[in-house]
């Protein structure tokens, strides 16, 4: 059976970072590898005609509250951003167009400035200082997250997702079954070995 799990997230999810955090947290992978699958998660809400969270109060009110208490069981620092939500089109649009041997620093930053740090990462300011310390250059970022190609492929994951019946983020997707949500995350790490 495969030991890859496709990992579909979004900066702006808060259960992604949550799901992100479990997974760095873990002793032994057992030569699991995460494919980290960049979605936009607006985008997938529209194609699915999908109402977020976010835009309904009750569900926002619960989201807050489930957020910290799966953060607090499994000892990870978190903070409800106060900016919540944004869009995060040019952040996911570069963690496509980034050098790989960026991408896990570019991903640690980012999630800690939106989760735990209670950054606005949509302001450019803050972006820039995100690229700062990850040594990227941002004259060629910005560049790069303009080019065609690369809005193409940050589109195309999105859709490639919501025909692969992704509706929501994270999701996991191992031996071509999908699994939603950060609590579904042992399940996936099961059928690695099933």
């Amino acid at each position: 059976m495969s030991k890859i799990i496709d990992f579909y997230f979004d900066f702006i999810s808060p259960y992604s970072y949550i799901a992100y955090k479990k997974i760095k947290s873990m002793q032994n992978k057992n030569g699991i590898d995460f494919n980290y699958k960049p979605i936009l998660l607006g985008g997938l809400h529209k194609l699915g005609n999908i109402t977020a969270p976010a835009f309904n109060e009750r569900k926002m009110k619960n989201m807050k509250n489930d957020c910290e208490i799966i953060a607090n069981k499994n000892n990870i620092s978190f903070k409800w951003n106060e900016k919540f939500p944004i869009n995060t089109l040019y952040l996911m649009r570069g963690f496509i167009s980034i050098d790989a041997n960026k991408k896990n620093e570019y991903f640690d930053i980012c999630f800690d400035a939106y989760w735990k740090n209670n950054i606005d990462i949509s302001i450019e300011a803050n972006v820039n200082e995100i690229l700062d310390n990850c040594k990227i250059d941002k004259k060629k970022f910005f560049e790069d997250i303009s080019n065609q190609k690369v809005k193409d492929e940050l589109k195309s994951l999105t859709d490639k997702a919501f025909q692969n019946d992704v509706f929501g983020a994270p999701t996991f997707i191992v031996n071509n079954k999908l699994f939603w949500g950060q609590d579904r995350l042992e399940y996936a790490l099961e059928e690695c070995f099933s």
